[in-house]
């Protein structure tokens, strides 16, 4: 299991998320936040397995999904950019990053490769199982993805930052319209 999920989600855009998501973020916060939203997501898919797929039309999961991607892309071009590096930092600290991160993946899970070959192989073996090696693979993947998030941050002007995660965000928003209106699926 672990190595399937690892395969199906090497480079995804879940990834692509949590990068970016550790650039504007304290590291801490955007792991946490992307582990528990593949537990929460994965863990709840498995336990309730099809079903929980067939309520939610992914139409509309993917839908919901790149609006607010878009959003999350579009805000923080329109926001009053900061020079001042301690009130960058302070900003970050009194808004919610670990939610932001959570929500963000965990909607970039509903209805992902990996979750729905997690039902499938759910179905003929242990759900305990499947969790615990797709969680393992969760967790080296977003360690790389976070790590690099961060080198990001390390080596890039904040202005040039915040504009490429905000293009990354809107592209994988549009994306995600595009899939759930047309079906058409790129990433």
């Amino acid at each position: 299991m672990f190595l399937l999920i690892f395969l199906a989600e090497l480079g995804d855009k879940t990834q692509l998320a949590v990068i970016s998501l550790s650039s504007n973020h304290k590291w801490t916060h955007a792991f946490a936040g992307a582990m528990l939203a593949f537990l929460a997501v994965d863990g709840i898919s498995l336990a309730i397995g099809g079903p929980l797929l067939a309520m939610l039309p992914i139409q509309y999961v993917q839908l919901i999904s790149g609006i607010v991607f878009i959003v999350f892309g579009v805000y923080p071009l329109l926001k009053k950019e900061r020079e001042d590096k301690t009130k960058l930092q302070a900003s970050k600290r009194n808004s919610f990053p670990l939610i932001t991160c959570f929500s963000l993946i965990a909607l970039m899970e509903l209805g992902d490769k990996s979750q729905i070959l997690g039902i499938t192989i759910a179905a003929e073996t242990s759900p305990i199982l499947v969790l615990i090696g797709m969680l393992t693979a969760f967790a080296l993947l977003t360690g790389i993805a976070v790590f690099l998030g961060a080198k990001l941050l390390a080596k890039l002007p904040m202005k040039w930052l915040k504009i490429g995660t905000s293009t990354l965000f809107i592209v994988i928003g549009v994306f995600s319209i595009l899939n759930a209106v047309f079906q058409i699926s790129v990433l």
